[in-house]
C-alpha cells in the first residue's frame, strides 16, 4: 500500500522545533508542502549548512492556494431509472433505493468529452474572472480520454490559451479530482505556478455493459473544473490531504485491457507466434459492488478523521462533506461516522449517477452557484474507486 500526506512527520522533531510560531492559517499552509521524501530529515536538519543534493528537507514555500472559482458541464441525452427498465429486469423503485440515483446522463450524437471539459473550464474561468491566456498549467482528471495520450492538450487548444500552459492528464479513476487538487497545489507551492485549472471529466458510459443491471444503473457522464490560484499563506485554501492506494483490490473494480480473436500467425515451421500482438481493447467496467462497499465506508471515514488531524481541526468544524457520488448508501454511511448531519452533506447523484471524476467538482459548483456553499467555508472533500484509490482533502471555498 502507497500512501502521501501533506503535512510534516512527528518523526522530524529536530526541523519542526526549527519552524517559527504560526497563526492558524499559517500552520495549514506550512502543513500542505510538497516533497518526495522525509526520511533522514532530522539528520539534515541537525547540520549547520547541508547542501543541496544532500539535504531531503522539504523547501517551505510561502504561497498558498485558493480555490476561486468552478463549473460544470453534463451531456444534453438523461436517462431515467425507467428508460433503463425497459433495457434491462430493474425498475426506479429498485434502482433508487439500493443507489439513490434517479437519473443520469450519457453522451450521444456530437457530444464528447472534451467539449463538456471546456466547457465547464470556461464557466470556471469566467467566475475566477482568469483569461485563459493567464494560465499556468492544466490539469485533465480523467480515465476516459478521448485520446489514448490524454486530452488535457486539446482542453489547451480549444480554450485558446496563446502561451501554450503546459497541460497534462491524470488517471485515478474517481479519485482523479482529489488528486488533481493535491497536484495544483504542488505545482503552485513548488513551482511557481499561479493559476492552475483542475478538470474531471468522465464518460463511463462507454465501458459500461447496458445489459447488466448491476452496473449500467449507476454511471453517467459530466465534466466539472476548479480555478486553483496562488495566494499568500494567510489567505490558504487548502489545509490538508490524506491519499492512498492498494493495488490488492483491483481484483473488485476493474476495466482491464482484453484481447481480440484473430488468425494465429505461424513460422515457416509452423510453431505459433506472439507477433505481433493483437488487436486489443478495454473490457467493460467490472464490479463487485459489496466489496466495493465495505472498502469505502471503512477507508473514507478514516482517511477524512486523518486529514482533519493533519489541519488540526475536529470534525464539528466542517460546513460540508462533499464525497465522490457513487452510491448515498455510502454517502449516509461516511456521514454517519463523522457524525455529520445530513443538511451538511452535498449530494447530486439522484440526477446524475456516478460521474467518476466529475462527481466532486459537479456538485460542488451546483453547491456554489445555488448559493449553498459561501465564500471562507470549511469543506472535507474525499474521492475513492478504482486502483483502488482513495483520499481526502479540507478545504475552504474562495
Amino acid at each position: 500500500m502507497a500512501n502521501a500526506s501533506g503535512f510534516f512527520s512527528p518523526s522530524v522533531p529536530k526541523f519542526r522545533d526549527r519552524l517559527p510560531p504560526l497563526n492558524r492559517f499559517q500552520r495549514f499552509s506550512a502543513k500542505v508542502v510538497c516533497f518526495g521524501t522525509i526520511e533522514g530529515a532530522a539528520n539534515h536538519a541537525s547540520t549547520a549548512s547541508p547542501s543541496p543534493s544532500q539535504s531531503q528537507i522539504p523547501r517551505l514555500v510561502a504561497k498558498g492556494c485558493k480555490l476561486v472559482g468552478c463549473g460544470s458541464a453534463v451531456p444534453t441525452l438523461q436517462i431515467s431509472n425507467d428508460d433503463l427498465s425497459k433495457m434491462v429486469d430493474t425498475s426506479d423503485e429498485w434502482i433508487s433505493v439500493r443507489t439513490g440515483i434517479r437519473r443520469r446522463r450519457v453522451l450521444s450524437g456530437r457530444d464528447n468529452l472534451i467539449a463538456l471539459g471546456v466547457d465547464a473550464s470556461r464557466k470556471a474561468l469566467e467566475m475566477a474572472k482568469v483569461d485563459p491566456d493567464d494560465l499556468d498549467l492544466i490539469l485533465m482528471c480523467t480515465s476516459t480520454p478521448e485520446d489514448l495520450f490524454g486530452s488535457a492538450p486539446q482542453i489547451q487548444k480549444q480554450l485558446g490559451c496563446k502561451a501554450n500552459p503546459l497541460a497534462y492528464d491524470i488517471t485515478a479513476a474517481c479519485s482523479g479530482f482529489v488528486l488533481g487538487l493535491i497536484s495544483a497545489a504542488c505545482h503552485i507551492r513548488g513551482g511557481g505556478f499561479r493559476n492552475v485549472l483542475v478538470i474531471g471529466a468522465d464518460a463511463l458510459s462507454r465501458y459500461v455493459d447496458w445489459t447488466d443491471r448491476g452496473s449500467c444503473i449507476l454511471f453517467g457522464d459530466a465534466a466539472g473544473a476548479v480555478l486553483v490560484q496562488a495566494c499568500d499563506s494567510e489567505e490558504d485554501g487548502l489545509f490538508s490531504f490524506d491519499l492512498h492506494s492498494d493495488g490488492s483490490g483491483q481484483r473488485h473494480l476493474n476495466a482491464s485491457i482484453k484481447e481480440h480473436e484473430s488468425n494465429t500467425a505461424l513460422d515457416s515451421n509452423g510453431s505459433v507466434l506472439d507477433f505481433p500482438p493483437r488487436k486489443s481493447s478495454y473490457s467493460f467496467i467490472q464490479m463487485n459492488g459489496k466489496e466495493v462497499f465495505r472498502f469505502a465506508v471503512r477507508c473514507v471515514p478514516q482517511s477524512i478523521e486523518s486529514a482533519l488531524e493533519k489541519a488540526g481541526l475536529p470534525a464539528s468544524s466542517i460546513d460540508w462533506l462533499l464525497l465522490h457520488q457513487a452510491n448515498q448508501r455510502i454517502i449516509d454511511a461516511v456521514a454517519a461516522r463523522l457524525e455529520v448531519p445530513s443538511e451538511r452533506v452535498i449530494s447530486n447523484l439522484a440526477n446524475y449517477g456516478n460521474t467518476s471524476a466529475a462527481s466532486i467538482p459537479l456538485a460542488l459548483d451546483e453547491a456554489v452557484r445555488s448559493g449553498k456553499v459561501k465564500a471562507g467555508q470549511t469543506i472535507a472533500a474525499a474521492g475513492f474507486g478504482a486502483g483502488l484509490t482513495w483520499g481526502s482533502a479540507i478545504i475552504r471555498w474562495g
